[in-house]
């Protein structure tokens, strides 16, 4: 199935109908095709092949939502790219799978000067005037012709796009996701939890570089509709939009879905259109999910957990399953489209009730990483996606994370992988030795806690050491607590003991992540 069937069943079912709101701007099915088909035509006329990668980066926008079709009507590959990276990171992913042409927004328009990356072209799709150097979005589109929709012919398994994650390495990789694989994930969610309204209007603001959004976004093409398109999050922004274009289905990551609760005015607006909202990252807080099912009567909410590399969704929690009140700490049950399983480390499966290993197996799970075969390898072993969470399943299949046997930590929803962090401040002249783990926090599930040796004769606070990670990668990998130490516990082979450092931190949780 390729990701470009939806665009072109609603082109002939409801041609008239609105496929985007985002601002003031409302485009039909028709209108939306048109210039998806011209955009696509500019693209050939940069010298963007078949299999050639597109990068955007960029807030939400319709524009986003054109650059998506727009790249696969051409049978080309796109790369969102995360909002947040710092300029190094930006430039590596644009370098690591040579991307031919990026596309960047006015908030991101001054990043193109400090890339050292050759894409071929920069088009700048903002509402500003279009910077020196760069094409203008809507130049384009009204000089270049149609191209016709060529990309489907290559089918599902193409290459549909390249979705960075952290690395364990210290450096982020791509994830290679196939049509199918997306178009299957978003197919069985859509079975097994109803994350989308036939007909229904997606509320998208959460960011949409996220597969997470991206996910819903498919989703709501299969079953037809309208995407409401926000920027970025806030909550009157949010509130309002679900009031005035009655939106139906939401992703909200707990934080957001706390802040939406919390806020002195929520009871002025009219939520009653919302029939689903889904998060995912970790579970919400039952006090908080009480009140949000109070505010929001009648909605389902769906918890789902997944990864990246399992384009991305791989269990959910029904909204049955939370109105029943069952399993509230638990990620759910196996989607339709995939199979799970609790191993051991030789791969054989668990027995109920004991911790090992989550993997995943299925047509949803990802070609590899790009350029890296080994790891690749490593984690895709006897046709099964080995997760590195830690967790273990109930006698009627319901999943409950308790670990990571991998070094990340998910605050606010974005995933965070301590090498990363470690690289970073291993760099700064005063720090001997480091180790960054995750820790409980009230208002992120998790924090970026840093654990510092210095170096004899030298000083360093903990602003200082944050100023400096931000100078190297993402303002959100950053610590946001810093402890210092004289030394770091070892393992006899010279390994740093992490659990030990963590435990005091978790002690009183009945897991180890949230």
């Amino acid at each position: 199935m390729h990701l470009t069937q939806p665009l072109r069943r609603m082109l002939q079912q409801s041609p008239d109908a609105p496929l985007t709101a985002c601002g003031d701007r409302v485009r039909t099915v028709r209108e939306s095709v048109d210039r998806i088909a011209c955009l696509a035509g500019a693209l050939q006329d940069l010298g963007t092949q078949p299999g050639d990668r597109v990068a955007m980066l960029a807030h939400n926008s319709d524009r986003y939502h054109e650059y998506l079709f727009a790249t696969w009507w051409i049978g080309s590959a796109v790369v969102p790219l995360n909002i947040r990276w710092s300029t190094q990171e930006i430039d590596y992913a644009l370098r690591d799978c040579g991307v031919r042409v990026l596309f960047v927004d006015d908030a991101f328009a001054d990043h193109v000067a400090h890339l050292q990356a050759p894409v071929a072209a920069v088009v700048h799709c903002g509402d500003a005037p279009t910077p020196a150097g760069m094409l203008g979005y809507e130049d384009l589109l009204e000089n270049a012709a149609a191209a016709p929709e060529t990309g489907s012919e290559e089918g599902g398994e193409t290459l549909a796009g390249i979705f960075y994650t952290g690395g364990t390495s210290g450096t982020p990789k791509g994830v290679m996701l196939s049509h199918s694989n997306m178009a299957l994930s978003a197919l069985g969610s859509q079975v097994s939890g109803g994350i989308a309204a036939s007909g229904g209007r997606m509320l998208h603001s959460a960011p949409m570089f996220h597969l997470a959004d991206l996910a819903l976004w498919n989703a709501q093409n299969l079953v037809g509709g309208t995407h409401v398109i926000l920027p970025g999050f806030s909550p009157e922004a949010v509130l309002s939009a679900i009031q005035t274009h009655r939106t139906t289905s939401a992703l909200l990551v707990p934080t957001m879905i706390q802040t939406l609760v919390d806020h002195p005015s929520l009871h002025e607006y009219d939520l009653s259109s919302m029939r689903s909202i889904v998060y995912g990252a970790s579970p919400i807080p039952e006090p908080v999910l009480k009140r949000a099912m109070d505010a929001f009567p009648g909605v389902d909410f769906v918890q789902a957990y997944g990864m990246t590399e399992a384009a991305p969704i791989a269990t959910l929690l029904t909204g049955a399953d939370h109105a029943a009140g069952r399993r509230l700490r638990s990620a759910g049950r196996a989607a339709a489209h995939g199979e799970v399983k609790i191993v051991d480390p030789a791969g054989r499966e668990v027995e109920r009730g004991t911790v090992g290993e989550i993997a995943l197996r299925g047509d949803h799970v990802m070609q590899g990483y790009w350029g890296r075969p080994e790891e690749s390898a490593a984690v895709l072993r006897q046709g099964w996606l080995h997760t590195g969470d830690g967790a273990y399943m109930d006698d009627e299949g319901y999943v409950f994370v308790v670990d990571r046997f991998k070094d990340m930590i998910i605050s606010g929803g974005e995933n965070v992988y301590s090498a990363e962090v470690e690289n970073a401040i291993a760099q700064h002249p005063a720090v001997a030795a480091c180790a960054v783990i995750g820790v409980p926090d009230a208002d992120w599930g998790e924090r970026v806690h840093a654990v510092i040796v210095l170096r004899a004769g030298h000083t360093l606070t903990a602003e200082q050491l944050r100023q400096h990670t931000k100078s190297l990668i993402a303002g959100y990998k950053a610590p946001r607590t810093v402890e210092f130490t004289r030394a770091l516990p070892l393992s006899p082979a010279g390994k740093i003991l992490k659990r030990e450092l963590r435990e005091r931190h978790w002690a009183q949780n009945d897991r180890s992540v949230h």
